[in-house]
């Protein structure tokens, strides 16, 4: 008998870790520190994911969210163990970024915004650069500002910024590289020979040069003392970054790499990465481009290269803030790829044997197929306009189509190494093709459909050659529905599929030569998606009506209708063999469906937006969902683990409950207090307080004196809750006057809101008291004049 989903819980979010700004990398290469809005995000490279984040929200642990300050800028010093943070409102901070401490805040003294920061190697001294060309130095020690160097004609952004034993180099934007005595705040050297933007410097090892490159597309060597150019080198590409490589580095064609030179690897506008041996003068290597081609970034290019020798590899951040490794001891070639800001997630889809692969489409022209086991991303180029659509088969799982924009569709083909490349294109819609389907047991069953209403099923060749990209033919076409289609399904046989689409309807189709079997109607507003049921005749659809439908295949007729959505449902799918569904919307929910009563049976909000992605593993174990959050949720089945977990929660209860009652029954009532307490039993407590107190009021000031502390508190709190009312109030007062001397010297604090509470009832009660005490004396007093009289 097939068990029922009950619950679903997230064990993995991989959202945005990186929206642009710096980036730095540890010490020991294993993690990166990236600027992402005002939080710094510590990824593990090696897992793939986000371990911790530095903000002040997360450091001081509170709930309520405090007011996002944008950082401008950061920097690692050079000891590895604090992180500097420039901010827009102007404040310097100090972090310990292993333990997420906040060590330091103070002010720049900057009357404009900071864009650079370096520090002294021995981290005692940082220099702030800002927008205005002015340059501060400050005493890390005492936080204290030493000097504001003299801007000697340097004028506009800072935009480099290092430290040489006594000085301090510097450009802006007049081009010139300008170097200070930090001692004395004296300027000692100005090196002229850039004709734009510098912008980036590395001093050589021998400390006496130091090379620079910047939009002027040259790279120059100086020497530092004589304050010259050394060489110019002519790079006809506007650069952005430039680092110092080892000399353990290998080339793709070793018979180029010198037996000694100093390489330096830049890079910039046009997205490649270039080698060169800066003594003499000679390229190495050019990569292929690491930019999308069509991407609107490709003016932007390589923004930034960073070195980490402990790992052998060189990180190349892309315009699209995409991170690639680039081994330096094996050949330059590129061991990972990640990506910081996947922007809105359209479609999600597992593909590979195991479905070890994940294929994303986002707000890109560009699919990243991410590996489950650490989310290392490959890049998927060919498209020329935003993946709308993607799906997989089990037929064949290393087969992926993709839809797009560009009024095309792609076959994509994985190799035994994980590596996937475009087989087939094939451009026959007139508009953006949203939807596209393979048959489930046959892989050369191909199904698209788009905004021109037609639904087009597709001629796949026997065998594909992988070395070129086959041109696709139409095998049949047909003009399905009158508005535009969100999305086509085909059946676990392969002899029928349905369509869904704006125009309210969903349609049965023949997948032998697209015949129309029938109409779907009764949706009140446009439909967004349509699944097969696994085992029965029936199909699911939802709509922007904020409801889910199940239709019989026989009749055509709506056998059900699931109501709980706020908004658009955009995804279905069945679940434990046709049983359950699973849907998410536009309401950022995810909702699981029992099919037999009609009902949600749990509802789930992870999302912050719409939920347009929906994918189920083969074993129904995980689902992943993906929004216009630019999150990726999976999600595991936690029903056994939660139903175990119950159970156990079931048998401690049974267990706890036997013991009290031993512990009681054998009148060991100081253990019997204690576990009542810890198993937070108010009405249990209370009846061990009244045993106490019909033995004796000191049996009673014996045992809660002889609780800790915590068990105090938690007796304090069942006192509270006593006082409310006027049966139990006696029993709260002789406790509550045992618990004073402990409240009066500070050992329990009593929260204002109960010490109200308190006093309130208390006062209720002693009115109460005194009123009875006089009704009684006046009794007395009657019946003391009675007396006489009746003898």
């Amino acid at each position: 008998m097939t068990q029922l989903k009950e619950l679903y819980k997230v064990t993995s979010c991989h959202s945005a870790f990186y929206t642009g700004g710096d980036i730095e990398w540890t010490e020991n290469g294993e993690s990166l520190l990236c600027q992402c809005g005002g939080k710094i995000q510590v990824l593990d490279i090696n897992e793939g994911k986000v371990v911790s984040t530095i903000s002040e929200e997360e450091s001081t642990g509170l709930e309520e969210e405090i007011e996002e300050d944008t950082i401008l800028t950061f920097l690692l010093s050079p000891d590895n163990s604090t992180i500097i943070v420039a901010h827009k409102s102007g404040l310097l901070k100090t972090w310990d970024w292993k333990e997420n401490k906040l060590l330091k805040t103070w002010r720049s003294l900057h009357k404009v915004p900071i864009s650079k920061l370096a520090c002294y190697r021995n981290n005692s001294l940082l220099a702030t650069g800002a927008t205005d060309a002015s340059i501060r130095i400050w005493d890390l020690d005492h936080h204290a500002c030493r000097h504001s160097l003299p801007s000697s004609g340097m004028v506009g952004v800072i935009s480099v910024l290092v430290f040489l034993n006594e000085l301090v180099f510097a450009a802006a934007d007049d081009t010139a590289i300008r170097a200070w005595d930090f001692a004395s705040g004296t300027l000692k050297y100005t090196y002229s020979g850039h004709f734009s933007k510098v912008t980036s410097l590395q001093i050589l090892p021998d400390r006496k040069s130091m090379v620079s490159c910047g939009r002027d597309k040259v790279i120059i060597v100086w020497d530092i003392v004589a304050s010259r150019a050394v060489r110019t080198i002519a790079v006809y590409e506007s650069l952005e970054s430039l680092v110092l490589l080892p000399n353990s580095l290998t080339l793709p064609d070793s018979a180029k790499r010198p037996k000694k030179g100093t390489f330096v690897a830049c890079a910039g506008e046009k997205g490649v990465l270039r080698v060169w041996n800066a003594d003499p003068a000679a390229e190495l290597y050019v990569s292929d481009s690491f930019i999308s081609a069509g991407s609107s970034s490709d003016a932007q290019g390589i923004k930034k290269l960073m070195i980490c020798p402990e790992r052998n590899s060189l990180a190349v951040i892309s315009s699209d803030h995409t991170i690639f490794f680039v081994a330096t001891d094996d050949k330059l070639s590129v061991s990972k790829q990640m990506v910081g800001f996947s922007d809105e997630i359209f479609d999600v889809v597992f593909m590979g044997e195991n479905q070890s692969h994940l294929a994303v489409a986002t707000n890109s022209s560009v699919i990243k197929l991410y590996t489950v086991a650490n989310m290392a991303c490959q890049l998927l180029k060919g498209h020329s306009d935003l993946v709308i659509s993607l799906t997989s088969t089990p037929a064949n799982p290393n087969l992926l189509v993709s839809g797009a924009k560009d009024n095309s569709i792609r076959l994509w083909l994985m190799n035994g190494e994980g590596s996937v490349n475009c087989i087939a294109s094939g451009t026959r819609h007139t508009s953006s093709v949203t939807s596209v389907a393979l048959g489930r047991n046959n892989a050369n069953l191909l199904v698209s459909a788009g905004e021109d209403t037609t639904l087009k099923i597709w001629s796949l060749p026997k065998k594909f050659n992988t070395n070129s990209i086959e041109a696709l033919s139409v095998k049949c076409t047909e003009v399905a529905h009158e508005k535009d289609i969100n999305g086509i399904c085909i059946a676990p046989n392969d002899k029928i599929m349905a369509t869904a689409s704006l125009d309210k309807t969903a349609k049965l189709w023949s997948t032998s030569d697209l015949s129309l079997m029938g109409v779907l109607k009764g949706h009140k507003r446009g439909v967004w998606s349509a699944k097969f049921s696994p085992v029965d005749q029936v199909l699911a659809t939802t709509s922007a009506d904020s409801t889910l439908r199940l239709w019989s295949l026989s009749d055509l007729s709506c056998l059900k209708t699931f109501e709980g959505h706020g908004s658009s449902v955009l995804r279905v799918e069945f679940l434990s063999r046709g049983l359950q569904l699973v849907s998410v919307g536009s309401d950022g929910l995810m909702k699981l469906w029992c099919i037999k009563s009609s009902e949600c049976m749990a509802t789930f909000d992870q999302h912050d937006g719409k939920v347009w992605a929906l994918a189920v593993s083969k074993d129904e174990q995980v689902l992943v969902t993906g929004g216009d959050d630019s999150k990726l949720q999976f999600w595991a089945d936690s029903t056994e683990a939660a139903r175990l977990e119950a159970a156990n929660e079931r048998q401690t209860r049974v267990e706890h409950q036997q013991r009290l009652d031993n512990l009681i029954h054998n009148h060991m009532l100081l253990p019997a207090l204690e576990l009542a307490l810890r198993l937070e039993r108010p009405a249990t407590v209370l009846k061990i307080v009244t045993k106490l107190q019909q033995e004796s009021a000191d049996s009673l000031d014996d045992v809660i004196r002889k609780l800790d502390v915590d068990k105090k508190g938690s007796l304090l709190k069942c006192v509270i809750s006593w006082n409310s009312n006027s049966k139990q109030s006696y029993s709260a007062q002789v406790v509550l006057s045992v618990l004073l001397d402990d409240i009066i010297k500070g050992d329990l604090r009593v929260p204002s809101s109960d010490m109200e509470s308190l006093i309130m009832f208390s006062d209720r009660h002693f009115k109460r008291l005194t009123q009875m005490q006089q009704d009684l004396q006046i009794l007395k007093y009657t019946a003391n004049i009675m007396l006489p009289h009746a003898k």
